[in-house]
């Protein structure tokens, strides 16, 4: 992380805490690295002396810092230490080595879909604990996001605001940062953990293709693209696509929950770091003789789900990809015998059920099939002695 020295204007002591470097500014106030006489580095953040003199500011203030206490939890800064009666308020994080998933993909490019994954696996299960504890973070981003060794942490919840309270945001105007912001923050409703998940989705997006799902522009145009057009994922990984679509979802109630993100987002990080394809369902497992067949994936999911459950061609279906035979019927690209109409059953006409397949995937033959073969070779020779003792007999 970029530090500065301090200015002329910059305390050098602030409650118990030596400040030593600047590590930022924003709208609410600077943010220092201090140290405690301990030698524990901190994060600290002084409050503008101009919002300082707001009362309203101030009790909001105080609300956010009294629900930060209550977060516990591995991908959070935790908070140290508070003075809300100061004469410029400030709080106190443990500080987080690493840069800000911002200035990474800035620096490196866009992440894998992998590392893509893993990341938001963690913030996921971060927001769960910062859920639980009845805050909504409001302005989750990639530059509040910062990538440590020991895994991403969440950092500034300076508005950060509790479950139910009322905000304090004037009409109008819309606390965060455009395109990361949710739509029902721009419309000026209230905010649910669904917010964050929003938020989540466009950083994840934001990593994944080292731009913004709503693109660039003025405050006004990003606060329009986010509430009335849809997010532009074409550099998503295909792996990652739907979700992050699912969490950019306009209606709250539509977007996945953190618990929910976290648990699918494990997934893909695992499948993608193998390099495996999308992982099915246990009783979708294939057999060895299936993986070494030439049908794609869906072809042979159709095959067992329209000829598999029934019976009707147990043996033979999916066996040998298109050129597999179930019951006497060549079966095409879809698993479906060709030319064979299906019953209300679900069975091909013409086929016995409970018939077993041989080794070479046919079925025994038919025993009346064969005693009427029998009785028209008999006729057949009949009829053929027959006219050549006629033809005979003429020639005498």
């Amino acid at each position: 992380m970029a530090m500065m020295r301090l200015r002329r204007e910059d305390p050098r002591i602030v409650g118990s805490f030596r400040l030593h470097r600047r590590l930022g500014a924003g709208g609410m106030g600077v943010v220092y690295l201090g140290s405690d006489r301990r030698g524990q580095r901190v994060a600290l953040k002084v409050i503008r002396p101009d919002l300082a003199e707001d009362q309203e500011f101030r009790s909001r203030f105080a609300r956010e810092v009294s629900a930060a206490r209550r977060i516990r939890g591995g991908c959070t800064a935790r908070l140290v230490a508070a003075d809300l009666e100061a004469d410029r308020p400030w709080f106190a994080t443990q500080y987080v080595p690493g840069p800000s998933l911002h200035d990474r993909v800035a620096e490196e490019g866009p992440l894998r879909a992998a590392d893509v994954a893993a990341i938001g696996a963690a913030l996921s299960e971060g927001l769960v604990a910062v859920h639980e504890a009845g805050v909504v973070h409001r302005d989750l981003k990639p530059s509040n996001i910062l990538l440590s060794p020991k895994g991403p942490r969440i950092i500034d919840f300076g508005i950060a605001w509790a479950t139910g309270a009322s905000t304090l945001t004037h009409v109008g105007t819309a606390v965060g940062s455009p395109g990361f912001l949710a739509p029902e923050q721009v419309r000026g409703a209230a905010v649910t953990p669904g917010t964050d998940v929003f938020s989540l989705g466009a950083t994840l997006a934001y990593a994944a293709m080292g731009d913004s799902p709503f693109g660039h522009g003025s405050s006004e145009v990003m606060l329009y693209r986010v509430v009335h057009e849809e997010p532009q994922l074409h550099g998503v990984p295909d792996a990652l696509a739907p979700l992050v679509r699912a969490c950019l979802a306009k209606d709250p109630e539509e977007r996945p929950s953190t618990l929910q993100l976290s648990m699918r987002l494990k997934e893909i990080a695992a499948r993608e770091a193998q390099g495996l394809p999308d992982a099915r369902p246990p009783a979708q497992r294939e057999r060895p003789e299936q993986a070494r067949a030439t049908v794609r994936p869906t072809e042979r999911y159709t095959e067992r789900a329209t000829l598999g459950t029934n019976g009707s061609a147990g043996g033979g279906a999916g066996r040998k990809g298109p050129s597999s035979r179930a019951g006497g019927a060549r079966t095409g690209g879809g698993g479906r015998p060709q030319g064979a109409a299906r019953t209300g059953g679900g069975r091909p006409t013409g086929s016995r059920p409970g018939g077993r397949s041989t080794s070479t995937g046919r079925r025994p033959a038919n025993p009346r099939l064969l005693r009427q073969r029998l009785v028209v070779f008999v006729v057949v020779t009949l009829l053929v002695a027959l006219g050549i003792t006629a033809l005979q007999a003429l020639q005498g």
